[in-house]
């Protein structure tokens, strides 16, 4: 289930950036079309992924410390 949550995690993640990008862009006077808001969601979700790790291992260390 670790694998589904985690999984389900990116989807949600990517397709609330796109949308989020297609909301707030034109806010900001940004134009892009379909592909770079795609890529720019790459962007989002792998760093959003990288932190996620590196915070979860961060959490784990300091648990297992405690122990």
């Amino acid at each position: 289930m670790s694998m589904v949550e985690a999984a389900t995690n990116v989807v949600v993640g990517y397709v609330l950036a796109i949308a989020t990008q297609f909301v707030v862009f034109p806010w900001f006077g940004i134009e892009t079309g379909l592909a770079e808001h795609l890529t720019i969601g790459l962007a989002f979700v792998g760093v959003s992924l990288a932190r996620g790790y590196l915070l979860r291992r961060l959490f784990e260390t300091i648990r297992m410390r405690r122990s």
